[in-house]
């Protein structure tokens, strides 16, 4: 058995290193056919991790119930991918192949943590994939979306005060809601409405007037977020706002205005709030604090650097000794039972995702699909590098998940919905292409 789960530990880095490789080398190629070569390696590749993560956790194990689970998520998908063929005819593979990858190692990581988390996962997904059958019919109506921009916005601020009087408090945050014994985190439907908002908002006018009125409510927005002691969240709407507002109006006095304000705004909320301080001093000096404020992180640096460059082998490590880790730490459980070198390569896939994003962004003539674009693709960049940041102990950790890994029901409901958003967007831009193609023959 040693000898078994020592060979799929490098196994596992061998299958993700040649997957993020070959991610970058389909986004440079522009021949048809090994484009479509390429897509079929990557979906090999996901396949293959998938199989040899459950194998290393069964052969240590003999656990059936991950037989179960396994076999259930190979018919997910395998549904997905029949179904989303027939209503997204036109996707971005790429986006599509990257997503996939990242819910296998999410997937397979939490079962190794926590089997009963990651049947929950399971089903949050399968859900989330059956209700975005629908955002190819959403996107052709978004002509009509376009016009509640201040809408947007004011559901958004009830969305949270209603969470902010009647929400429930989990780890010093008040930031969930909870309805006959099923809770959730508005804020992530927020996210989608808020970047809906801003982009309905800038559309046309990025007068003064304009971007003054949008700065306040956005600031509002904020401001609850912070009162809900959600800093994390106020600081990805923060920035996710900036960026919108510079794409918009191409100012960069607004881009350093903002950045200035936002570092102001985090000295005041170091002086008014304790836990913020607490975090700050368990980054500063993790190990001074080890018994109390800095034990999280500690175990977090010991998990990163037992696991080296080549990991302990799955289900070798002691991740579980850090808390919270099926949520806000796992990309310490990832470092230490698959090594640095995994790490880097899902870093790498990341970075290919918002490449691709970005990409999309750029197709769109249209500011309103750009703007919704842009935005989403900096909010899902921060989120990334306020998790992965946190948890290595390059900034002070901020409890945000790490999208499609993190065990989250929220969070990875919204993100699958905001990225069949792009795929919709996408597919819209792809058939204006071709419309634009066809009247230049004729």
């Amino acid at each position: 058995m040693n000898l078994v789960v020592e060979l799929t530990q490098y196994l596992m880095i061998l299958i993700i290193g040649m997957y993020s490789l070959q991610s970058f080398s389909v986004a440079r190629s522009s021949n048809k056919e090994l484009q479509r070569k390429s897509y079929n390696l990557l979906t090999i590749f996901t396949v293959a991790l998938h199989f040899v993560g459950y194998l290393t956790l069964y052969i240590q194990t003999y656990n059936d119930k991950l037989i179960m689970l396994y076999v259930g998520q190979v018919v997910l998908f395998v549904l997905v991918n029949v179904f989303y063929r027939i209503f997204y005819p036109n996707k971005s593979r790429l986006l599509h192949s990257n997503m996939l990858m990242m819910l296998t190692i999410g997937f397979i990581i939490l079962a190794r943590l926590n089997y009963d988390k990651a049947v929950k996962q399971f089903l949050i997904v399968g859900i989330a994939f059956a209700l975005c059958l629908i955002v190819p019919v959403i996107i052709k109506k978004m002509d009509l979306l376009k016009k509640f921009g201040w809408l947007y916005g004011i559901a958004s601020i009830v969305l949270l005060l209603i969470v902010l009087f009647a929400g429930t408090t989990q780890y010093g945050a008040t930031n969930w809601l909870e309805i006959r014994g099923f809770s959730f985190q508005p804020s992530e439907i927020v996210k989608v409405l808020f970047i809906f908002f801003v982009a309905a908002m800038f559309q046309e006018n990025t007068g003064f007037r304009r971007v003054c009125a949008v700065s306040i409510m956005a600031g509002a927005i904020v401001i609850i977020l912070v009162l809900q002691k959600d800093l994390g969240g106020a600081l990805i709407f923060s920035v996710t706002y900036i960026f919108m507002l510079f794409i918009a109006t191409s100012k960069p006095l607004y881009l350093f205005a903002g950045l200035g304000a936002g570092s102001v705004a985090a000295a005041i909320a170091y002086k008014l709030f304790g836990h913020v301080r607490v975090r700050v001093m368990a980054w500063q000096n993790p190990t001074r604090y080890i018994n109390d404020e800095g034990y999280q992180m500690s175990q977090s640096l010991f998990a990163i650097g037992t696991g080296g460059w080549f990991g302990m082998g799955l289900n070798r490590g002691l991740p579980t000794s850090i808390p919270v880790v099926e949520s806000d730490f796992i990309f310490s459980a990832i470092s230490e039972e698959f090594g640095a070198f995994f790490s880097i390569c899902l870093i790498l896939i990341y970075m290919n995702c918002f490449i691709t994003m970005i990409n999309i962004a750029l197709m769109m003539e249209d500011m309103f699909y750009r703007l919704f674009c842009s935005g989403a693709a900096v909010m899902f960049a921060f989120q990334i590098f306020l998790s992965i940041g946190g948890v290595t102990k390059f900034i002070p950790s901020t409890g945000v998940t790490l999208p499609f890994i993190s065990h989250g029901g929220s969070s990875i409901f919204v993100t699958i919905v905001i990225f069949m958003i792009f795929q919709g967007i996408y597919m819209r831009a792809i058939n204006e292409r071709q419309q634009q193609e066809e009247e230049k023959v004729h």
